[in-house]
């Protein structure tokens, strides 16, 4: 048998078992037949059946139990981060960050344990530049997964991604021209425009903002998106990465780096962001949990440069935190308890199993 062959025969026990497990053929607390039974019933080995059933189990349709064999723990009602077939075209926008969102099951076991943990806390107002244990949280997941280092003090909880830019504004300045990339997220845009920001619109190459484009411009803040900006898609290699750090360096300019969701972006190893290269002066960094756990959580953050902190900081020294304490306790025990990064890894995981599958029916 092939690799494409056993790609997919994981792949069809996983979907047949769920799709059981969905439609009620294994109810809620109902145990699935032992592997060896599965593995005689849908013809293939036991190694197949582990992969289906840890898939199954990560995704939180089944839990496994000492000597008793897997638990089937979904019920009518739950929210799943799997389209109902991997095999399904997905047409819409909407439908495509849905099967990334955090699973339910997952989700609600961290909030039961962060209100049994933190209590009354969580009624509490957050510190203006969000909750201190948040902050931590980020940095570390950071430093460990993305190589990026910045102590927590230089980061700040926004309400979504649009508050961030918003902030961005008062810390820098009105005066200045914000470049930015054309075609580009037309909310990028709009909120600069409502905010008195003249914008300079800079055209797109294969790979990033056009070299003509940037030495054009009398912008001095460039916002850009390294990672499939939105609608072209296009990723800046690591040349362009350069260029920008040059640009940014020879105009004594800012760069907002937009890394909405790269975490999704592809199996190959994450190319380094911007502010891990130039962590020092040049890059505030911009991130956002609403793709990667859930659009309920209007929860971003930005990383400011260590050398300019203070300057910035001095801007919004009235800020305050319009994130409910709750919620940043919860995406903090998200990020220290690994399950954040499980669910990332589980994502890519399937995005390369659909790949697989597509290619395996061809």
């Amino acid at each position: 048998m092939n690799s494409k062959k056993k790609d997919a025969s994981y792949l069809a026990v996983y979907q047949d078992l769920r799709d059981k497990i969905i439609n009620g053929a294994y109810p809620l607390h109902h145990f699935l037949p032992s592997k060896r039974t599965c593995a005689s019933q849908y013809g293939v080995s036991l190694i197949t059946i582990e992969h289906a059933m840890r898939l199954l189990d990560e995704e939180g349709y089944i839990t496994a139990r000492q000597r008793r064999g897997y638990e089937v723990v979904y019920q009518s009602g739950d929210l799943f981060a799997t389209p109902r077939t991997i095999t399904e075209p997905v047409l819409e926008r909407k439908r495509a960050d849905y099967t990334k969102l955090f699973p339910y099951p997952q989700l609600a076991s961290t909030m039961r344990h962060v209100l049994s943990e933190y209590q009354e806390e969580i009624m509490e107002r957050s510190e203006g530049c969000g909750c201190l244990i948040l902050r931590q949280a980020i940095a570390a997941y950071l430093s460990r997964s993305r190589d990026m280092h910045a102590a927590p003090d230089q980061i700040i909880i926004a309400a979504g991604s649009e508050s961030a830019y918003s902030l961005i504004v008062q810390m820098l300045s009105r005066n200045d021209i914000y470049g930015i990339e054309d075609p580009s997220y037309a909310r990028i845009r709009r909120i600069y425009e409502n905010e008195g920001v003249q914008i300079d619109r800079l055209q797109m190459g294969p790979n990033g903002i056009k070299s003509s484009e940037l030495q054009r411009t009398h912008a001095r803040i460039l916002h850009v998106t390294p990672v499939s900006s939105y609608p072209t898609g296009v990723s800046a290699d690591a040349g362009k990465r350069q260029e920008y750090l040059q640009w940014a360096c020879q105009r004594h300019g800012i760069l907002i780096e937009d890394d909405y969701a790269s975490e999704f972006g592809a199996s190959s190893p994450i190319q380094k962001t911007l502010f891990a290269l130039e962590p020092e002066r040049s890059v505030i960094y911009l991130n956002s949990f609403t793709r990667t756990i859930a659009p309920s959580f209007r929860i971003s953050y930005m990383i400011l440069p260590a050398e300019r902190k203070e300057q910035l900081l001095a801007e919004i020294a009235d800020l305050s935190c319009n994130v409910s304490t709750f919620d940043q306790l919860t995406v903090a025990e998200l990020l220290n308890n690994g399950s954040f990064e499980r669910h990332l890894n589980r994502v890519k995981r399937q995005q390369r199993m659909h790949k697989q599958l597509k290619s395996f029916q061809k």
